[in-house]
């Protein structure tokens, strides 16, 4: 039997702390001329690549960043933002994507709550940032990312991320994780029960789950990845590391339209992308309407509200293979995907599309995830009819949320990480979502605060109560539906246009309900209100009776 002794202790020859950093090293000594990263006019090798990332890394500890800080980043998808998830960590600091799409207010809170030390910020979200850095209690350092590429935006007296750059060595030394439990990244959730919540992820999980999306991905050497999930979605579902570890070419896309998206798979011979359902309703619809085809099949990975089985039949007969995956901000992204068996080609289109739109099985670098009765973990029934929570664990998972002890042993409560999503399971143990406890609303791949809304409608001085609910939507996947009560002296004196405009000016435009419904709402002996009547109603006719435009 071997037992541990001094003779086969750890050294530093046969163990080192797990970390994605490790990925941009080795492309850049093996592959230094192959091109790594295309954003519009400009493009890096891996060699160049590397160069500005450790340079970055330099300035920024130059720039008085110590190990453990956090630097935020607004931008979109362009190569300053990739760059950023190297450098920002070589330099010993975690790094927070911020999400371009909320209102600055929540911006503020944000930056404040994550202690950012500085904010990159690019040129085209140049006005956003400074609202929201107005509003914070904090002092920190913008810079301007001058984007060749951004519509718009005045950076003014910022410095320039160019310039910053200049300020660095790419000779210095790199701030190794000590440990690979040591934090690299901070993503916040969109706020489904009022303020965002920070996941921390550690080295280790980034290092896994990163190599995880290469397997369930089917990705071999040198990928040709486009940019259509937004980087600031759990640091593009770990991408931004992933392409790196297979040598890969990152194809930049700041804005996932039908026809950009067409063009950079046609220049550019794009072998794989990721994109919520919404993203692949744009693809069908435009190739409906332009004629456009692919030169050859494009692998899709897919995740966020199901897709319907008819987005999924169109836009399998274009050349896209589609694979559906599940996952979450607390657990890096994809932590399930639903792996297609070659027995299922020769069913019939529909039943395959079916099939396709479950969220399946555990990835390999999930240790466990099961559907349990949340009371007792018992694993509900294999029947298909049975609902529980879809709960998991493994090296995967979050540290916790930052500066939010409560939340975190309340989601990491019995060993296992809770996710509030009420799913069944089929016979041969595949998973399909039925339902969300927590009642958040998945709209074009954002997470939507049902209660955030609420609060919202509430404020208006004409509502007396209010309920919002999700409802189906063939472009958006879902989209926020209102139910508001007026007080009796306002019935009949506001309209539903009044209500929406009243949101949109409160709120980020994904966010404000496309729907409105006046009338009396049903509630409980105990005051809560009866959502499940609600989305019968809905269902019933409310969609097609009142939908209009919402974004």
């Amino acid at each position: 039997m071997i037992s541990e002794s001094e003779n086969l202790r750890r050294r530093e020859a046969n163990y080192r702390p797990l970390t994605p950093i490790h990925f941009l090293l080795r492309s850049a000594d093996v592959f230094p001329d192959r091109v790594a990263v295309i954003d519009g006019a400009r493009s890096f090798t891996w060699r160049q690549y590397a160069d500005r990332c450790l340079r970055l890394a330099s300035a920024l500890r130059r720039r008085g960043i110590a190990k453990g800080d956090t630097v935020a980043v607004l931008a979109p998808n362009t190569s300053a933002m990739l760059e950023a998830h190297f450098g920002i960590p070589m330099a010993g600091a975690v790094i927070c994507a911020l999400n371009v799409r909320l209102d600055a207010s929540t911006l503020a809170f944000i930056l404040e709550h994550s202690e950012a030390k500085i904010l990159l910020a690019n040129r085209q979200f140049a006005d956003l940032a400074r609202q929201a850095v107005a509003m914070t209690k904090t002092s920190l350092e913008v810079i301007g990312i001058d984007d060749p590429e951004a519509p718009e935006g005045e950076i003014a007296d910022w410095t320039e991320y160019e310039s910053l750059l200049e300020t660095g060595d790419a000779a210095d030394s790199i701030v190794w994780p000590d440990d690979e439990w040591d934090s690299i990244a901070l993503n916040y959730t969109s706020g489904t029960t009022g303020n965002p919540k920070g996941a921390v992820y550690h080295h280790r999980g980034t290092y896994l789950n990163s190599l995880g999306q290469l397997l369930t991905f089917g990705i071999g050497s040198a990928p040709v990845y486009l940019w259509t999930l937004p980087m600031f979605h759990c640091n593009g579902w770990c991408f931004a590391w992933a392409v790196a570890a297979a040598g890969g070419t990152h194809v930049c896309l700041r804005k996932a339209a039908a026809d950009t998206i067409f063009d950079a798979i046609s220049r550019h011979n794009v072998t794989h992308m990721c994109c919520a359902p919404t993203v692949l309703n744009f693809v069908v619809e435009g190739a409906e309407t332009s004629g456009a085809t692919l030169p050859r099949p494009v692998e899709v990975m897919t995740a966020g509200a199901a897709p319907p089985a008819a987005v999924l039949r169109a836009t399998e007969a274009l050349g896209f293979r589609i694979r559906h995956v599940y996952g979450m901000v607390e657990m890096h992204g994809v932590i399930a995907s639903c792996d297609w068996h070659p027995e299922w080609d020769d069913l019939p289109a529909e039943e395959r599309a079916r099939i396709r739109a479950r969220q399946g099985v555990r990835t390999v670098l999930c240790d466990d995830m099961k559907v349990l009765d949340a009371k007792t973990f018992i694993p509900v029934p294999a029947d298909g009819r049975t609902m529980g929570e879809v709960m998991m664990r493994g090296s995967v998972t979050m540290k916790g949320y930052f500066k939010n002890p409560a939340a975190t042993d309340e989601a990491l409560a019995g060993g296992w990480y809770h996710s509030g999503d009420l799913a069944i399971v089929h016979p041969d143990g595949y998973i399909e979502l039925r339902d969300r406890s927590k009642d958040i609303i998945i709209s074009g791949g954002e997470n939507i605060s049902s209660i955030e809304i609420e609060d919202v409608l509430y404020s208006h001085p004409a509502v007396s109560c209010a309920a919002v609910i999700a409802i189906a939507h063939q472009r958006w996947g879902e989209v926020p539906c209102a139910f508001v009560e007026l007080k009796p002296s306002y019935e009949g004196r506001v309209t539903a246009d009044e209500i929406v405009e009243f949101c949109r000016g409160r709120m980020a435009k994904f966010k404000v309900p496309g729907t409105v419904k006046f009338g009396a709402i049903e509630r409980t002996a105990t005051g809560k209100v009866q959502k499940f009547k609600l989305r019968a109603a809905a269902t019933a006719g409310l969609r097609s009776a009142l939908f209009r435009k919402w974004r």
